[in-house]
């Protein structure tokens, strides 16, 4: 399509001004030139007029003395002597010529001059501009007195014509007048020109913009990308804006159809996500609500699927990923909905299918993954599913709980050997109340309502609060979920590690804003993050880009985290240890090999088991316990806590033992940050 020409808005304001200066000059020299003649012709009508009279007094005079033809004609000859630029003719009427006689010419020049005839037959003054001259004719009426000597005339007959001549050059103008007349004149071309511009900016620069500025507040108003503004426009810059805004629209335009896209796909596989597949189960469950149809979910997970990535990389391991969605797209129909909802599961929904049904499915797409060889650059790899399985309304009557019972029953086949399909029955009871533990962890961490509790850790001799132990807590609405309600659960569905991260981010800010003062924070650590050798590591820097010492931190490990991966924790120990960080062996005595720690791990505290420390006054075995632990940790140059003090005896008698901290709901409940002060 071929582009109109443009113009910039600076060339289209030169040529404004230039076309506006060249009008402006244009019209002052018209001007000019016409102020110029109408001063020309009224000062020669004027000139004229006072000369003609002047003559014919003068001629009047000599005719009333009696002179005669020849004396007449030579006062006109004098006449046009003394004013050498001036010509002057005297013509006489039809009257005179018959009574007195004819002057040299006065026939033959009426008779070839029309504008003589004119004068004659009208009687009325004439002012005729010339290139060199204005001619002036002044015809001479008949008077009472003239009438005595021109009997053969009557008053107001035309006796004669005075015709003078004036030279352009011998006439004056007034200043005042060419001025005031000039000055008007270039007043009101101005006020044109400011029109002319005014009007062109209003439509060439104007007008777009404001159509383009209403554009924009309908496409807010709406939303709708699919507006253009028009390019039509002579000047550049505003088409160039006009394009380029068309431009940006189809940008946004197309970015907004691709984060739509990503908001519901997986990138990688092409697959729905777990946000959009939850949308199409709560549709699916209301439809079946409405009709009374069944349908099935199918939660798929890989088993061992972090061997691939560990053995072959992560790409290798996304191309199985995207082999396997295909796979599975293959083999359900067209209705059915697949989705990845994590790194290795997906799940598949089934509409309008029945338990029988949904069996069968989850058995043909096991056995078609277990049967795929899938031929990648490091050659043959073969994979394995398990599969959990779950019936709208025999298993659950809403999709929340649809999710949970497949999410059940993928944890039975998970447990049962993998590589199966599985439902659940009437003795997962227990499966089932892991998973709605589960899933309302997962729902409080993505909400931001698992949050950190603080009890203090006092000072045995005086009651200052030294630290403050953190402790995990889901919050709903007034009332809190103790950590023992539900980590059970959450390590054994993998959720440990981010609850650990969760408590521990926001026990930094709470010590970043000071709300704990100088106080030390006591951390427990779940067997997820002692392990996770990366995770550990990272801490040092999160406490530097927090702004605080690690000095402040005393990480928590107990018996049951660190017998597993004993060599591994001693050496981690150790590093975090050279770099600040204190640690605090927890539960102490609670295990059999809670002795043998001491020698091999060197830790700064040692909590001492509270059930020792509950009935130590009246228990003597009790006490014995408390007051060995307490001797052993003082000659390795350890720390004492005393846990489970409830009581003012208790604290009296730890004291008088010599232990160093002490902390349980006598001396402070656990209590939310903004709660810490009252």
């Amino acid at each position: 399509m071929h582009k109109p020409a443009r113009i910039s808005i600076t060339r289209v304001v030169f040529l404004l001004s230039l076309f506006a200066t060249a009008l402006a000059f244009g019209v002052v020299m018209l001007i000019s030139g016409e102020v110029r003649e109408k001063s020309v012709r009224d000062l020669a009508r004027d000139e004229a007029r006072q000369t003609s009279t002047l003559v014919f007094e003068t001629l009047y005079a000599a005719m009333r003395k009696g002179w005669s033809k020849s004396e007449i004609a030579d006062v006109i000859l004098r006449l046009q002597t003394a004013l050498p630029d001036l010509r002057i003719d005297v013509i006489r009427g039809p009257a005179v010529i018959s009574q007195f006689g004819e002057l040299a010419g006065d026939l033959e020049a009426l008779r070839s001059d029309p504008l003589l005839k004119q004068v004659l037959e009208t009687g009325q003054e004439t002012l005729v501009p010339g290139t060199t001259g204005i001619r002036y004719l002044y015809p001479v009426k008949a008077k009472e007195e003239c009438l005595v000597c021109h009997t053969m005339a009557k008053q107001g007959d035309i006796n004669g014509i005075i015709d003078i001549t004036y030279p352009i050059h011998s006439l004056k103008v007034s200043l005042d007048y060419v001025l005031n007349t000039v000055l008007a004149y270039f007043f009101g071309i101005l006020v044109l020109l400011s029109a002319a511009l005014y009007l062109k900016l209003k439509f060439f620069v104007a007008l777009p913009i404001t159509n383009m500025v209403g554009l924009m507040q309908e496409i807010i108003q709406h939303t709708d990308l699919s507006r253009r503004v028009k390019t039509s426009g002579i000047i550049s810059e505003v088409a160039d804006l006009s394009e380029y805004f068309n431009k940006l629209l189809y940008t946004v335009e197309d970015y907004q159809h691709r984060l739509e896209e990503l908001s519901i796909r997986d990138p990688l596989t092409r697959l729905y996500n777990r946000r959009k597949f939850d949308e199409f189960l709560d549709h699916e469950a209301d439809r079946a609500k409405r009709t009374g149809d069944s349908f099935c979910i199918a939660h798929i997970d890989l088993d061992d699927f972090k061997n691939i990535n560990d053995t072959f990389g992560h790409p290798i391991g996304d191309l199985v990923l995207k082999e396997i969605a295909s796979v599975l797209v293959r083999e359900v129909r067209r209705t059915d909905v697949v989705a990845r909802v994590g790194a290795d599961e997906f799940s598949v929904l089934l509409p309008e299918t029945d338990p029988e049904e949904g069996r069968q499915v989850a058995d043909k797409l096991r056995q078609t993954i277990t049967d795929l060889a899938l031929g990648l650059p490091v050659g043959g790899v073969r994979v394995t599913a398990s599969i959990g399985l779950a019936s709208f309304p025999d298993n659950a009557e809403n999709a929340r709980k649809m999710s949970i019972a497949a999410d059940v029953a993928l944890y039975k086949a998970k447990r049962s050997g993998k590589n199966q399909v599985a439902v659940i029955g009437e003795s997962d009871d227990t499966t089932a109340v892991i998973f709605s533990q589960g899933e309302m962890v997962r729902t409080a961490l993505a909400e931001g309502r698992l949050v950190p509790f603080f009890q203090p850790i006092v000072a045995a001799a005086d009651g200052t609060i030294a630290a403050y132990e953190v402790l995990a807590r889901v919050v709903d609405g007034d009332s809190a979920v103790c950590a023992g309600d539900f980590i059970e659960a959450a390590e054994e569905l993998g959720l440990a590690g981010e609850i650990d991260d969760a408590v521990f981010d926001r026990a930094l800010e709470a010590m970043s804003a000071g709300i704990l003062g100088n106080a030390k924070v006591f951390v427990n650590l779940s067997a997820k993050s002692i392990t996770n050798r990366e995770r550990m590591l990272s801490i040092p820097r999160r406490l530097a880009e927090a702004g605080i010492a690690p000095a402040r931190v005393v990480l928590e490990i107990t018996e049951r985290e660190a017998l597993p991966h004993f060599g591994d924790v001693v050496s981690m120990v150790n590093e975090l240890r050279a770099q600040g960080l204190a640690f605090a062996l927890d539960d102490f005595g609670s295990g059999f090999s809670s002795f043998l720690y001491l020698k091999y791990i060197t830790v700064d505290y040692v909590k001492i088991e509270g059930s020792f420390v509950r009935q130590v006054v009246t228990d003597p075995r009790d006490r014995i316990m408390v007051e060995h632990i307490h001797s052993m940790a003082k000659s390795f140059g350890m720390i004492t806590i005393a846990e489970f003090v409830e009581d003012q005896d208790t604290l009296e008698l730890l004291r008088e033992m010599g232990i160093d901290l002490c902390q349980g709901f006598h001396l402070g409940m656990p209590k939310a940050v903004d709660k810490l002060s009252t």
